[in-house]
């Protein structure tokens, strides 16, 4: 049994520790967010690991309290990261990488059809006056004066 609690208590360290880093490093809110969500969950499994392996049931109610506040505080802040700043650096999800790569694709292609009609020569430009049947093509506006 001591061994099992004490393999326990490794990973749970290396688990909380590794999550501080990422808190640290960040770079975003949603990280940061996540990480300390690791934390605090690290935090109730030792407290319950403790409980188990000294068979006491007074800290329930700590446990209770540690995930009450490890539930308020990830609610919290998702409700302020909902709001994130553009530039902040969060992670996208594929269908936005998808959307903004169409989106610059488009673009691209506006401005090489700008430019290729910028630098068309005026012998190649076609003008409705000098085709024989212009009336066949549509005709012209009602009304128009020829």
């Amino acid at each position: 049994m001591d061994v099992v609690v004490g393999v326990s208590a490794v990973l749970l360290t290396l688990g909380a520790t590794f999550a501080v880093v990422r808190a640290e490093k960040g770079p975003s809110m949603l990280d940061r967010t996540v990480a300390l969500d690791i934390v605090v969950t690290a935090m109730v499994a030792a407290v319950a690991l403790y409980a188990a392996a000294r068979r006491r049931a007074d800290v329930v109610p700590i446990l209770v309290v540690l995930s009450l506040v490890g539930f308020v505080g990830s609610v919290t802040i998702a409700r302020f990261a909902s709001v994130e700043p553009e530039g902040e650096g969060r992670v996208r999800t594929r269908e936005e990488v998808a959307a903004e790569e169409a989106e610059r694709r488009r673009r691209e292609q506006e401005e090489e059809a700008r430019r290729r009609r910028r630098h068309v020569p005026e012998s190649t430009q076609d003008t409705v006056e000098d085709e024989p049947d212009a009336e066949s093509h549509g005709g012209g506006a009602e009304g128009e004066v020829r």
